[in-house]
């Protein structure tokens, strides 16, 4: 008898393992294991400098050098695909991404689709007719503004080689910018939590053309795609349009597409009806 999948968990930027700990939960208490893995430079690697602490002292901060600097997304791939090797060993694996782990994922299903039985997007990049960054300029993205975050950048990332945000932020402007983007629907002391789990630094490389989603390796893998209703980080458009383009790319091989109600951290904060989802496509 063939082991169940093991849920191997991607996060996405400025993110960590950590914030997977209540879906892994609700894994758990339905019967399924998972492994959150934390990308090269994040989680216990991460850079916490001390002026990073209160009081802050953001021109030290400007200046302080971090561990994520020249971290690319090969790195990245490797790292997720050497956990996949790991698990893989003991049954299915379903590789599940959240955000900007999805371009992560896509490289990994790339580059080693025998190791993975399912991919689940949920809410995560999956770029097919164009570069992540081609994205932001299209209708879809509209409504995204970039600058609600230009106050909570710290340093210049061309010279510090990497992004660096200031999520211990007290300006009122930028933590409601912050809540509308990722938590509109949480309460204000569980989007402030989640905001503590956040890092601050991330890295610069999101791929090229090589990173998009290629109809003869990441295309035979059965994927899900789980669209979250009101994310107003990564639109529903922009969920939907990525959904289409690989469709297009895989016709023999379309997504199996999902709903969640909810924000873009919601269903990590309140997990159960996420957990359930998951655990739907287990049993496959």
């Amino acid at each position: 008898m063939q082991n169940p999948p093991t849920f191997i968990l991607v996060h996405g930027a400025f993110a960590n393992s950590f914030s997977f700990a209540p879906l892994q939960a609700e894994l758990a208490i339905l019967g399924h294991r998972s492994a959150a893995v934390d990308l090269p430079g994040h989680g216990f690697e991460a850079t916490f400098p001390a002026a990073y602490q209160a009081p802050q002292d953001l021109d030290t901060l400007a200046a302080e050098p971090g561990r994520i600097k020249g971290v690319t997304l090969a790195d990245n791939a490797a790292r997720v695909i050497e956990v996949l090797e790991r698990a893989k060993r003991n049954g299915p694996t379903i590789l599940v991404a959240h955000s900007r782990g999805g371009i992560t994922t896509t490289a990994v299903a790339n580059a080693r689709p025998e190791l993975i039985d399912r991919i689940a997007y949920v809410s995560a990049w999956c770029p097919v007719d164009l570069d992540v960054s081609g994205y932001y300029a299209q209708p879809e993205m509209a409504d995204v503004d970039a600058g609600d975050f230009a106050a909570t950048l710290v340093g210049n990332p061309a010279e510090l080689g990497l992004l660096r945000t200031n999520f211990r932020t007290a300006d009122p402007a930028a933590l409601a910018a912050f809540k509308r983007a990722f938590a509109a629907d949480l309460t204000d002391d569980e989007f402030r939590t989640f905001l503590n789990t956040f890092q601050p630094d991330e890295n610069l490389d999101v791929g090229t053309s090589a990173a998009r989603a290629q109809a003869t390796t990441w295309g035979r893998i059965p994927k899900t795609y789980v669209r979250l209703a009101a994310d107003a980080s990564l639109p529903l458009a922009v969920q939907d349009r990525m959904i289409r383009e690989a469709d297009a790319l895989t016709p023999d091989n379309p997504f199996d597409v999902q709903t969640l109600e909810g924000s873009h951290l919601r269903w990590l904060v309140h997990p159960k009806p996420a957990a359930k989802l998951l655990a739907n496509l287990a049993a496959r």
